[in-house]
């Protein structure tokens, strides 16, 4: 049985890990040297690589004996341990090679398939959220709560869109044109972690994504749950982890975006040839 006591220590060493990312991302800002796209409209650069290494270094000292998920090294460490940490040294990558200042560094604790713990820190506007499960969610240690907006035409949203956007029809295009007419706007921030961070301390009303992985939105999960917002798939079903797919809001509007989204139909069209680099 996981206590108060033990997820308050797992926070404290998720910051530890969290600051310690952070900090490789700071260094790098501005002197990236080596930017590789691992599939197209997925990019991967030394600040990733060596911002992951500083977060696991932590992680490793700490719990040798927990199970890691890391976006750049996957699945290490104990595989039947019931305590997965998942791990992404920066999120918004793309943001970070353009030098686009809206990135960060996301680090969650996932209990017995349940997101438990989760930090996001975003080392470029000195913003450290923190949350873990019946201990609250803060920002810059103090606490947070989502809005209070209570209609989709009063709120402001925020999406993203997949790296293989270019050859699906599964996209978000629909969406994202359907409730921009529905709302007072919806924004596209890059950072899967800051756009859940943001919902959970009020800046947003609503968040929706497809095409995500665990260590995209575990954090941000923990996040919104504690700052009082609601967590579910497109349908209001329970979200899972492996689905990909995310509903997150402060809980007034949740059912009214659900019910805008589950009746858009896809946009089907025929992605354009784009041209190969010399």
């Amino acid at each position: 049985m996981t206590t108060a006591t033990d997820l308050a220590i797992y926070l404290e060493i998720a910051t530890e890990a969290a600051l310690a990312g952070g900090a490789v991302l700071q260094q790098f800002w501005g002197k990236l040297e080596n930017i590789q796209e691992k599939r197209p409209g997925d990019l991967v650069t030394e600040a990733d690589q060596i911002a992951e290494k500083a977060v696991l270094d932590v992680i490793g000292r700490h719990f040798p004996e927990h199970q890691i998920l890391a976006e750049e090294s996957g699945h290490q460490g104990n595989q039947d341990s019931p305590y997965l940490w998942a791990i992404d040294p920066l999120d918004g990558t793309t943001n970070f090679a353009h030098q686009y200042p809206f990135s960060a560094t996301s680090i969650a604790l996932i209990i017995q398939g349940f997101p438990a713990v989760g930090v996001v820190y975003d080392p470029f506007h000195q913003e450290l959220f923190r949350a873990a499960t019946g201990l609250g969610a803060t920002r810059n240690r103090q606490p947070i709560h989502v809005s209070g907006i209570q209609s989709l035409a009063n709120s402001l949203l925020v999406t993203g869109f997949a790296y293989d956007r270019r050859e699906t029809n599964d996209n978000n295009y629909a969406e994202f044109c359907h409730l921009t007419h529905l709302t007072q706007g919806v924004r596209r921030g890059g950072s899967a972690s800051i756009d859940l961070a943001y919902v959970a301390c009020g800046r947003l009303d609503g968040y929706w994504e497809r095409g995500l992985s665990p260590w995209d939105i575990a954090a941000g999960i923990v996040l919104v749950q504690e700052a009082g917002g609601t967590i579910t798939a497109y349908d209001q079903s329970p979200q899972q982890l492996s689905s990909g797919r995310l509903l997150a809001t402060n809980g007034h509007i949740h059912s009214a975006l659900s019910h805008e989204l589950l009746k858009v139909e896809p946009l089907n069209w025929s992605p354009p040839t784009l041209p190969t680099a010399p």
